[in-house]
């Protein structure tokens, strides 16, 4: 496994991976694929600072860093348990040393394992009634 900042030809696959991890999380209303892909496409991978990780020459898993915020964090379901996430996390970790916040859904209990497992305490939950989905969620920070 490999890490490596994203280049613009990744952002098809940054876009598959969404899409692939995504369709686990059938708690959440069903995705418009178009329209998720354009904006993994055109907003993330574009704009934000992303980072990926390559299991044989394919990425497997992303994440994008927003100023001090862990945006997105996906790993395709066939490379969920393999590192790909915890080398993400790490790189993250490393790029704000200073520390950072996450967001997660409620109902996500391997990703809330995953990030208090990697020191990250939560900070508060809502409603959801913020967020696009209108699923709870949680706000997660990890400091050094």
């Amino acid at each position: 496994m490999e890490l490596r900042r994203a280049v613009p030809a990744d952002a098809a696959a940054i876009a598959d991976v969404f899409v692939a991890a995504r369709a686990g999380m059938t708690y959440l209303p069903p995705l418009d694929v178009p329209d998720a892909r354009r904006f993994l496409i055109e907003e993330v991978a574009a704009k934000l600072e992303v980072w990926v990780a390559e299991d044989e020459g394919a990425v497997v898993a992303f994440a994008a860093l927003e100023g001090n915020d862990l945006a997105f964090l996906y790993v395709a379901p066939e490379a969920q348990g393999r590192g790909a996430g915890t080398l993400l996390f790490e790189r993250a970790r490393e790029l704000r040393a200073e520390g950072f916040e996450l967001w997660v859904f409620q109902r996500n209990a391997g990703a809330r394992r995953f990030y208090e497992r990697h020191g990250c305490v939560l900070l508060l939950e809502t409603d959801g009634s913020a967020n696009m989905e209108r699923e709870p969620d949680a706000r997660y920070a990890w400091r050094p």
